[in-house]
């Protein structure tokens, strides 16, 4: 299993290349989370440091645990062609809509209704693995654009907020989440 510290050009490549990546936190205590993600909602800024766009979605578990623990690993599987894994490991940090340096993380993703968090992961360790487990599949399409961000879209920023007060506040385990 290759390791290194930071992300080649090769990976760079084959991450941003991937529809679909998954997200794993915890916090000292409580659930592990592991969450899929799609849609347009990653950048790899540099060598060591990955963004992505958290929309709103049934649960927040994800920022109530960087907020206490900030350890989080994305993992990238090669669904369509050659089997590959890929999983970056690191230390994360939340950025809310409320705070200052929103717009400057924000501004790397289109404008999408429900955008909720940006994390931004700096980078200690890179594993690869060659995934011949992992089942070989191709992508139909995204479901973001025509399920999800309608349902936002119609809510509104105030019904958002209040779908956030409703059920974003804290994690499944009651932690804060940060959110406002």
């Amino acid at each position: 299993m290759p390791t290194t510290g930071k992300l080649n050009e090769t990976l760079q490549k084959f991450i941003e290349a991937q529809p679909m990546f998954f997200v794993a936190t915890a916090a000292k205590e409580g659930r592990v989370n592991v969450s899929p993600k799609g849609m347009d909602t990653l950048k790899v800024m540099d060598q060591q440091t990955i963004v992505w766009l958290n929309l709103t979605g049934s649960g927040n578990e994800t920022a109530a645990h960087v907020r206490e623990f900030p350890r989080m690993t994305l993992m990238f599987c090669e669904f369509a062609a050659d089997a590959r894994i890929v999983r970056v490991y690191g230390e994360a940090a939340v950025i809310h809509p409320h705070d200052s340096d929103w717009h400057q993380y924000a501004g790397h993703f289109d404008e999408f209704a429900g955008s909720r968090q940006v994390f931004r992961l700096a980078i200690d360790l890179v594993q690869t693995s060659c995934g011949t487990g992992v089942p070989k599949m191709t992508l139909d399409h995204q479901r973001g654009p025509e399920e999800l961000l309608p349902f936002y879209e119609e809510m509104g920023e105030e019904g958002v907020r209040e779908y956030w007060r409703r059920k974003n506040l804290r994690s499944i385990d009651g932690k804060p989440t940060g959110t406002e």
